[in-house]
């Protein structure tokens, strides 16, 4: 008589079984792999907006600091050459527009400041506020 276990009693995995295992582990991990590109993505964009903002609000921050009848708040839109660039590399673009607004409210200016970026895409941000005299 053989010392061995017949194969009937024997248990353990299979190569089939192993192979399967690999090809379902595999695939969850392409899966995951996928998802850092689209978060990187996301990062990059939400950051630009946010640099917009702050360049916005530093226009804000600026013209509510002027004097009624400065230059600035004249209604039309601002600067005359079109936009200021700012940013290291000059990826944004700022503008204003200054509007009077009717009697009764002849005593308010609205400014709408906004800030555009060519990367990644076109976008801009966009504040608006109200300047009392």
């Amino acid at each position: 008589m053989s010392s061995w276990p017949s194969s009937a009693s024997q248990r353990g995995t299979t190569l089939v079984e192993l192979m399967i295992a690999l090809v379902v582990l595999t695939l969850g991990i392409l899966a995951v792999g996928q998802l850092f590109p689209a978060g990187a993505r996301g990062q990059l964009r939400d950051r630009m907006m946010t640099v917009a903002s702050y360049y916005a609000q530093e226009q804000v921050e600026e013209l509510q600091g002027a004097a009624w009848s400065d230059p600035a708040l004249t209604p039309g839109t601002h600067p005359a050459s079109g936009y200021d660039t700012l940013g290291t590399g000059g990826q944004w673009r700022r503008t204003y527009v200054v509007s009077s607004l009717p009697t009764p409210l002849d005593n308010l200016k609205r400014v709408d400041v906004t800030v555009s970026w060519t990367f990644p895409g076109s976008r801009s941000v966009t504040t608006t506020t109200y300047l009392r005299r």
